[in-house]
């Protein structure tokens, strides 16, 4: 392809950048790479699209390196990504040439572009093993915010069916991520740009009313912080000040809380004081500075934000503090160091900077350690997995306190229950409430910052459905839901087995098939339940077992009768005629001048026990003997019934339908599938499953051979372990 000469200007431009953002971080080899990468990327195959890609991706180096703070492995595993996609490099490769934290970066990146080709979804069970991908290494998410901010930047260049998609992960998924890991700037201009994509009438309405009011915004903001500009100087301080106007979504979310107008939110900006100090001073600096403003000017007590003493989970520190201004006006100022200021914008970006000084690292890797705790729950379905992903992302934290003084950190909102469960799930289980100071409190009580709390338990109690309600830590619900679970496991077997038992005594066959009718004929939609209602004798095993001796002996007298009818008799035709002279129709390969086609109500294949139907239309319709129409078939139809037999060998597949029910287990339904795959001349061709509490239910379209065959997969399908029953459909 042949570049215009602003093409090529703009492709230089990018390129000199990015090397300028790497200069000094990457050695000569690895500046090499980086050529031979530019190189690789425009040569592919010279369209325009590859021009784009290229120009794209030398700006998300120029943004890793520029606004997030990141250097070499990060770099290095961005531009080697595109190498590993396109088949010059492996991971192998690249660890031996760039290291182990390259390839890592390398991997992840790898695998969330695998997730993302089977068009995932965030309410997807796959976006469960995206989360994963990037918990591995924090670069990862870093990079793909990167990524999608540059996006969101240029989204005119996006496809316009694309458009909305991007836009939603980005204000679902990356703008939370962003706001989790401390990327204040990142995460306010992606809100702005999602703003300004799906209501673009709002955004230019508010953006224009800000223009509007900066002047006399600007000098409101002059006559405040000019007083206390000269009284920090008198205290000797080293510091700047400034205003800050709240972000346009920002503005926005308070016009929708408030229920009210753009004229009617007065707290527009806020108040930044930022200060150099030395880290041993910090603290008391950022005090000093807060008893001069409040000297100035009276504070709101209830609005105190102290993030010095315990700073935030993502490692923000600040003090915030709301004073009344002149005109009646409330206005917040923040004071922070230098340093604080720093991570507070650039976030987790940051931490590498000051790597030592704090421990806001260690608080970054909780978080990723309670987000993979979180992730590899097997109890959680996709939406809970969203669900609990975003109020992590969101926390805001209450600290308390065991009675040996240790700190613990739970999200706001947590009771006695959530601290139980979080020092360790057996207290979780027998927490009966708590002592909080010197007064007993339930487990529903919702801890308040500075709680000493000491867990009282019981060796009876055990977790309850209601205690759902109680709990709201993501830890927490996913132990009682276990352990619910496991209790009504118990409870079905221990119900099924006095079942069992009282049958056996009176020597009734234990037959699945009929518990399952009895089950819904008393209200249960699963066996699981209806086996639960028997074990908390919700249900009388004796008179169950009276209804299912009855059941069988109306069976038996349902196959013991014949009944024949020449009602509504009718004139041979000469297919019945050639059926009746014989005494049965044997059916084939290389069957003649019959013709005849297997029912779809029961599905026939080779070697069932058959018979046949003469149709109305001269046909003859092959069904099973134990079809559901046979009964009503046989009754109403006797003198069209035709004996019928299997010749010679199956040289086709004939489609079969199972139904299995069994315990909802993790990894069943893989298990059930490996079964299958193993089977020679074997194929599925549907699998639907319905799971409900601790039972699931599903229904396999197979492709086989012959009976033979299906009976042997049963069997082996009822090998796998939580299978209960399969029964051909």
């Amino acid at each position: 392809m042949q570049l215009s000469e602003s093409e090529r200007r703009e492709m230089v431009m990018h390129y000199r950048a990015a090397l300028r953002a790497v200069s000094g971080k990457l050695e000569p080899h690895e500046l090499a790479a980086l050529r031979e990468w530019v190189t690789l990327s425009f040569s592919q195959n010279g369209s325009l699209s590859s021009f784009h890609l290229l120009i794209r991706n030398l700006r998300i180096v120029q943004l890793l390196v520029n606004e997030f703070m990141l250097g070499r492995s990060a770099v290095l595993g961005t531009i080697l990504y595109d190498s590993l996609l396109a088949g010059t490099e492996t991971v192998e490769t690249i660890e031996k040439r760039f290291g182990k934290s390259v390839a890592v970066i390398v991997q992840g990146l790898y695998r969330a572009h695998d997730l993302y080709e089977r068009n995932i979804a965030i309410d997807s069970e796959n976006f469960r093993q995206l989360l994963l991908t990037f918990a591995e290494d924090v670069r990862v998410i870093l990079i793909m915010i990167a990524d999608r901010l540059d996006t969101m930047r240029n989204l005119q260049l996006v496809d316009d069916e694309l458009r909305p998609k991007v836009v939603y992960e980005v204000s679902h998924l990356y703008a939370p991520l962003a706001h989790r890991l401390g990327l204040y700037a990142i995460k306010t201009e992606m809100e702005d740009l999602t703003l300004k994509y799906e209501h673009p009438d709002i955004y230019r309405d508010i953006a224009s009313k800000l223009n509007e009011t900066k002047r006399s915004r600007d000098a409101y903001i002059h006559a405040f912080i000019e007083p206390i500009k000269k009284r920090i100087k008198e205290a000797g301080l080293d510091f700047e000040i400034k205003g800050r106007t709240k972000s346009i979504h920002s503005i926005w979310n308070k016009m929708k809380k408030q229920n009210t107008s753009f004229e009617f939110i007065y707290d527009l900006f806020a108040i930044r004081v930022v200060l150099n100090a030395p880290i041993e001073a910090e603290k008391s600096t950022c005090w000093q500075v807060y008893s001069i403003v409040t000297d100035m000017y009276t504070p709101n007590p209830k609005r105190l934000r102290d993030w010095l003493s315990i700073p935030k989970s993502n490692g923000y520190e600040s003090l915030h503090i709301t004073v009344m201004g002149p005109q009646g006006k409330w206005v917040e100022v923040q004071i922070r160091t230098h340093r604080m200021d720093e991570i507070a914008e650039k976030g987790v970006a940051a931490h590498w900077k000051y790597k030592g000084i704090k421990s806001e690292s260690d608080s970054m890797d909780e978080w990723l350690k309670n987000i993979r705790n979180i992730l590899e729950n097997p109890e959680m379905n996709a939406v809970e997995v969203m669900d609990s992903f975003k109020l992590n992302l969101y926390d805001d934290d209450v600290f308390v306190f065991t009675p040996n003084g240790d700190l613990f950190k739970l999200k706001k909102g947590a009771t006695v229950l959530d601290f139980a469960f979080a020092i360790h799930s057996n207290l979780g289980s027998r927490c009966v409430g708590a002592k909080v100071g010197e007064r007993n409190v339930p487990i529903r009580y919702v801890l308040q910052n500075g709680d000493q709390v000491e867990i009282l338990t019981s060796p009876s109690q055990t977790p309850k459905s209601d205690w759902l309600k109680i709990a709201v830590t993501s830890k927490a619900r996913a132990k009682i839901k276990q352990s619910i679970k496991e209790q009504e496991n118990k409870a079905a077997d221990l119900g099924r087995e006095a079942l069992q038992r009282r049958m056996k005594n009176r020597k009734v066959e234990f037959d699945e098939s009929q518990i399952t009718l009895l089950a819904r004929k008393h209200g249960f939609k699963f066996v699981s339940e209806f086996y639960q209602a028997i074990s908390f004798e919700h249900l009388d095993v004796i008179t169950l077992c009276d209804e299912l001796q009855d059941m069988a002996k109306r069976t038996d007298e349902a196959e013991t009768t014949v009944l024949r009818s020449v009602e509504h008799f009718s004139k041979q035709t000469d297919l019945e005629k050639i059926t009746t002279e014989e005494d049965v129709l044997v059916i084939g390969n290389d069957v003649r001048n019959v013709q005849y086609s297997f029912a779809k109500c029961c599905n026939p294949i080779y070697g069932d026990q058959v018979f046949g139907f003469v149709s109305v239309s001269g046909g003859i319709k092959i069904h099973r003997n134990n079809c559901p129409n046979a009964e009503q078939l046989k009754e109403r139809f006797g003198y069209r019934i035709i004996d019928v037999r299997w010749a010679g060998k199956s040289s086709k597949s004939d489609l079969a339908t199972l139904q299995i029910i069994g315990n909802d287990d993790i990894g069943i339904v893989n298990n059930i599938t490996s079964v299958l795959s193993k089977e020679k001349n074997v194929q599925m061709r549907s699998i639907v499953v319905n799971s409900r509490d601790t039972f699931f239910e599903g229904t396999i379209s197979v492709m086989v051979s012959d009976v033979a065959q299906l009976s042997s997969l049963i069997k082996k399908i009822e090998m796998v372990k939580g299978v209960v029953r399969v029964t051909r459909l």
